[in-house]
């Protein structure tokens, strides 16, 4: 089976607006071969409602797919339920950051991507940079004097959670395939 179908088959599985899901990303993939893909998810709770939204990446010899699918509830504009899709399509040069961490379980006895019980995948192409700024501090609990302020900047255009308990390890295996190719991708900095 080809990447393509294997994404078509995983968004299926999950079942959150498959039609719409799959257009959405199969038309940003605009015919071109999928070597790897990952996906997430997620549903949120607000005091009324449960929302859900998904997100899903596919990768082609030149570019990251990404597409994010969104429910919105009724309201008084709208009477019904719609959801919202939106896609992204990132060259692989321009990738700058790729951040893979992986939690393991029980390590002192290794089996390989059999003992990942989680993976997060978080890529960085400038597309969204995160500031964090706060008042700067020094290290003398009696010091009353203004310091200034520090921070950090975060390049962190995408995350994808995917874990063994909520996902199976066919989602696992998956997001774990779609880091590695990723990482060979993004290191020679060469289409395939």
């Amino acid at each position: 089976m080809n990447k393509l179908n294997e994404l078509s088959q995983a968004i299926n599985e999950v079942g959150y607006y498959p039609e719409v899901v799959f257009s959405s990303i199969s038309s940003a993939i605009a015919g071109e071969e999928v070597r790897g893909f990952a996906m997430q998810h997620e549903a949120t709770f607000d005091q009324e409602s449960l929302h859900r939204h998904m997100t899903v990446v596919a990768l082609t010899a030149t570019r990251l797919i990404l597409c994010h699918t969104d429910e919105n509830a009724p309201d008084d504009n709208r009477p019904y339920p719609s959801a919202t899709s939106a896609t992204e399509a990132v060259k692989l040069s321009a990738i700058s950051s790729v951040v893979v961490h992986r939690t393991f379980r029980d390590p002192a006895v290794f089996k390989g991507a059999d003992s990942v019980e989680e993976i997060v995948i978080t890529l960085g192409w400038g597309g969204v940079t995160r500031h964090e700024i706060g008042p700067a501090a020094c290290d003398d609990p009696e010091c009353e004097a203004e310091h200034g302020f520090s921070g950090t900047t975060v390049n962190e255009d995408l995350s994808i959670r995917v874990s063994r308990a909520a996902d199976g390890a066919n989602r696992i295996n998956a997001a774990i395939q779609f880091a590695d190719v990723l990482a060979k991708v993004t290191a020679t900095r060469e289409a395939w």
